[in-house]
């Protein structure tokens, strides 16, 4: 199956239902949504989807579940846990249920060297055949895959595109300078997005996709077009307020508020996360409301 690693992958949330399980057929009716809108598959179990809260059965129904409903839409699954050992039984189990390609990420809380760090996303990418996204975001995990390190995972094959979270813009001509075309380089911050793809970026693991695919799709592909550079500016200009709910530590309540808003999901979220509440959730709404008043229809 072909993966468009210069598209719109969203990172779709997680649902839980009113008794705190996942509620699947919210999820598969919600990735149907935005495939609908024109994004290219769906990336479940990352950051936004709340990965390190679900049990390891819970992402694998996960993954079974999307895989049963997409059958022709690549699932493009995060690869995270807490030890190097787990993280390799999920990627083989994704594999096994059907996913197209892996998002493979470091390892939870713990951050150290290059040559520990450089061992785990080996044991990973060694452990399958399917083509792997590196995902480098320093901020949540704390470890930081500098362009030389990217170019050094870069030498295995399946090794095809890089998720570049950093929130640097200049990451992407680094890695370019190194390897030039070697990897397909996507972007993983909402809120930088245009300038990224203006350097050299061809798509976007997304967030508020998940209450706006019409838009994101639209920005995304006014984003490589010259002739659309006026529409794209008046976009972007409208998306920023809600694209930078996503670069806080409590992006996934206010990614799943945003949601509720549009009718699109609840702002249910698994402990150790609370949903928002006064003066926090108020400034959120505000913001939500106020986009959602200026909304333009036609993109």
């Amino acid at each position: 199956m072909t993966i468009r690693w210069d598209g719109i992958l969203p990172a779709i949330t997680t649902p839980f239902t009113e008794s705190g399980g996942v509620d699947y057929s919210f999820l598969v009716s919600h990735a149907e949504w935005m495939l609908d809108a024109g994004c290219h598959g769906i990336v479940p179990l990352g950051s936004l989807g709340e990965g390190a809260t679900l049990t390891p059965e819970e992402k694998r129904e996960i993954l079974r579940e999307l895989v049963r409903a997409f059958p022709n839409q690549p699932i493009v699954p995060g690869i995270s846990a807490l030890g190097t050992d787990e993280a390799v039984a999920l990627a083989r189990d994704a594999e096994q249920i059907g996913c197209a390609g892996l998002m493979v990420l470091p390892p939870y809380v713990y951050s150290t060297d290059w040559r520990e760090m450089g061992a785990h996303m080996r044991a990973i990418i060694e452990a399958t055949s399917l083509p792997c996204l590196l995902y480098n975001n320093p901020v949540a995990y704390k470890t930081d895959f500098v362009p030389e390190q990217i170019a050094e995972l870069a030498s295995y094959e399946n090794v095809v595109a890089v998720k570049e979270s950093s929130a640097d813009a200049r990451r992407i001509q680094g890695i370019r300078a190194l390897i030039g075309d070697r990897l397909n380089l996507m972007v993983g911050v909402d809120d930088i997005y245009v300038e990224a793809a203006r350097n050299g970026a061809k798509g976007w693991i997304a967030g508020l996709v998940n209450a706006f695919p019409h838009e994101t799709v639209s920005l995304w592909k006014w984003a490589g077009d010259p002739a659309k550079t006026a529409d794209c500016d008046a976009l972007y200009h409208w998306f920023l307020p809600l694209l930078r709910l996503d670069t806080v530590p409590k992006f996934v309540q206010l990614i799943k508020l945003t949601q509720q808003c549009v009718g699109k999901g609840s702002e249910r979220v698994r402990a150790p996360r609370l949903e928002l509440v006064g003066d926090e959730r108020k400034a959120a709404l505000s913001v939500i409301e106020t986009a959602l008043a200026t909304r333009v229809v036609s993109v």
